[in-house]
């Protein structure tokens, strides 16, 4: 009988049981046999990760870790409060999911003990801080925002200078609806005046 496999698997990396077939022939023992040895931790059903050793026991791997394996490398980007609140358009709210616009999956999701949701919704590559202004005005409902007030605080930023205005105009062009669109064009141009 041959000696069982120890494939080389990176700490902090989440995963497939599929990826893991390249070393055996039954990919679902060797995951079993992994976990059971400690060298790897499930997250979901076929979803495992291989901790990072710290200072204090295994370290979680990141949402970006867990989406990049979850999506089988299909592009996404986190939004939501975090991204949104730190544009200074007075945004304060907080979920307690995150936020994860992809072009493979739509869902609630709970991986390893954190809560996604995900949501097929275009989106750039690389996403801007501008395209995080219009996708906060499009979320203004769930973060309990008017979008006039959004509008207003958006002028006073403008006219400090903190986006780039051309940019804004494309992203609202290209993302926003068109009640977005009405809304960002104004405060831009007042904000140009």
């Amino acid at each position: 009988m041959p000696p069982a496999a120890h494939p080389t698997l990176e700490q902090g990396r989440v995963y497939r049981t599929k990826e893991l077939g390249r070393w055996g022939k039954n990919a679902p023992r060797l995951v079993k046999r992994l976990v059971s040895e400690g060298a790897l931790i499930p997250l979901a059903q076929g979803l495992f990760a291989c901790p990072k050793k710290g200072r204090f026991g295994p370290v979680a791997p990141t949402d970006s870790e867990i989406m990049r394996a979850f999506l089988e490398d299909a592009p996404f980007v986190f939004t939501g409060p975090e991204r949104w609140n730190a544009l200074g358009l007075g945004s304060t709210a907080v979920f307690a999911t995150s936020l994860v616009y992809n072009t493979k999956r739509s869902g609630l999701f709970e991986l390893g003990g954190r809560k996604f949701d995900l949501r097929r919704v275009a989106f750039p590559q690389p996403p801007t801080p501008e395209w995080f202004v219009i996708d906060l005005f499009e979320n203004a409902g769930s973060v309990s925002a008017s979008p006039r007030m959004l509008a207003d605080a958006l002028v006073r930023v403008l006219r400090r200078g903190a986006f780039d205005i051309q940019r804004l105009g494309e992203m609202v062009d290209r993302f926003g609806k068109r009640s977005t669109q009405v809304l960002v064009h104004d405060a831009i141009q007042v904000a140009t005046v």
